[in-house]
């Protein structure tokens, strides 16, 4: 993983609610949820106010009892507009720019009070493990990874505090929403029989969108003016506007200062609502404005592909060498020794015959050999570096709850799934789609009955 994916992740803290939040993954702390801004009690903020008002910050937003400062908003109106201009993309507004943050800011600060309330904690441990695999998916050191994030104007103890709320608040959701969804095997059958149908056609496409949020208890007035804010966007595009331009300006989404791209999804990913509209669209057409309980959408169908290979599998041949820190034997001893294990293995040494003498797990006998494996049979951790690695490379010692492994990968192969996969698959696209939608409902409600008080436009 390049240091952009790292530093997306900590872009994503600018948002904690999105109509299609992408594809759940492991890669990063998913968070697909992010973290909130750095804020202070309202009265640790007001009572350290000097007798002398100086007009270099001031309150923005009050979030029941914390609050944001102007100088927390351009801190991530900084950084959002140099992560845009290194993209090449165009800037909105610098009006609409702050609005869009700050209502991100609002939503992960409810967020996150609502986890601390309710006693969710990420403690030092899990956050100081979280960055090393992030320094390694870099192929960098700790203390190398935060002079490069530093280097380009990331300061560490953000991103540091950024990545634990970013697990907080997949910690959140996943207690929240995630597990009250329930799959149906009836639900199955017809993923199934949908899937078979769209074997060889175009069943993943590559969407921007915008979205006009709708609150929860609106009146029909509220609805009105968010409706016609939706049609103000469709007008400027209909006049051919640079899309991503307006969705920075006019979008709720998360995504909106990304220009609302969404990315690759797979249909089974997508509402009804939104399949029925971009089945009907050539590349690079935007649909009418669609209505869904969460608000009003405009999308741009930017690319379709087949999903020909859908009813296979990409299986993989891996070994790995195995160390466990115990009494004895600390987690950096047990590092070193790896290290000193890859740089022999690199040198030209068996692979299998260190594992032999060296591996602590029940594959040491075969040489470390764990056979075919195919995506879920392994831990997250172990999976995505697997995934990484070229024919016969070794991996730099990584962690997972079991311990410290050096992991090689001896070929690959892709395979038909089994009735059973595909049943494990399709459970899995109607829970991520199901959880989606229910997540979104959550959030509006928990913004509803937060005290929100923005004063943004106040001078």
């Amino acid at each position: 993983m390049k240091l952009a994916v790292a530093k997306s992740c900590f872009l994503a803290a600018l948002a904690a609610a999105t109509a299609l939040p992408a594809p759940a993954q492991f890669i990063t702390p998913q968070p697909q949820s992010p973290a909130p801004p750095s804020s202070g009690r309202m009265e640790n903020r007001l009572s350290s106010t000097p007798s002398r008002v100086i007009p270099v910050d001031r309150i923005i937003a009050v979030v029941n009892d914390e609050v944001l400062t102007y100088n927390d908003l351009n801190e991530r109106v900084q950084l959002v507009i140099r992560q845009i201009q290194k993209q090449g993309g165009q800037l909105p507004a610098a009006d609409a720019l702050q609005r869009q943050i700050l209502e991100r800011m609002i939503n992960d600060l409810v967020q996150a009070q609502m986890a601390k309330e309710t006693g969710i904690k990420v403690d030092d441990p899990t956050l100081d493990r979280t960055i090393e695999r992030i320094s390694q998916e870099n192929s960098l050191s700790v203390p190398d990874f935060r002079k490069a994030l530093e280097r380009d104007g990331i300061r560490y103890p953000r991103f540091r505090e950024d990545i634990r709320n970013e697990i907080l608040l997949a910690r959140l959701r996943e207690r929240e929403v995630e597990n009250g969804i329930v799959v149906t095997d009836a639900e199955v059958d017809t993923e199934i029989a949908r899937e078979a149908k769209e074997t060889t056609g175009d069943s993943e496409y590559r969407l921007s969108h915008v979205l006009v949020l709708v609150p929860a208890q609106a009146t029909p007035d509220q609805i009105e003016q968010r409706r016609k804010r939706a049609l103000l966007a469709l007008s400027e595009l209909r006049r051919g506007a640079n899309f991503a331009q307006v969705a920075a300006t006019y979008s709720d989404a998360p995504d909106a200062t990304q220009g609302g791209n969404l990315g690759w999804r797979p249909s089974g990913r997508l509402p009804a609502l939104f399949l029925e509209s971009i089945d009907k669209l050539q590349q690079g057409e935007v649909s009418d404005i669609l209505r869904s309980p969460n608000g009003f959408h405009i999308l741009k169908l930017l690319e379709k592909r087949g999903k020909a290979a859908a009813q296979g599998v990409q299986q993989t041949r891996v070994r790995h060498i195995l160390l466990r820190a115990r009494e004895g034997l600390s987690e950096t001893e047990a590092r070193d020794r790896l290290q000193k294990a890859r740089e022999r293995i690199v040198a030209g040494a068996d692979f299998a015959e260190i594992a032999k003498t060296t591996s602590e797990d029940a594959s040491a006998t075969k040489g470390g050999d764990l056979g075919w494996v195919a995506p879920g049979d392994t831990v997250p951790e172990f999976e995505r570096v697997m995934n990484a690695l070229r024919d016969n490379e070794v991996s730099q010692p990584i962690q997972t709850p079991f311990g410290w492994h050096l992991v090689q990968v001896q070929e690959r192969r892709s395979e038909e799934l089994s009735a059973d996969r595909k049943r494990a698959a399709a459970r899995q696209s109607i829970r991520a789609r199901k959880a989606d939608e229910a997540y979104q409902d959550w959030l509006r409600q928990a913004r509803d009955r937060a005290f929100v008080e923005n004063r943004l436009d106040e001078k």
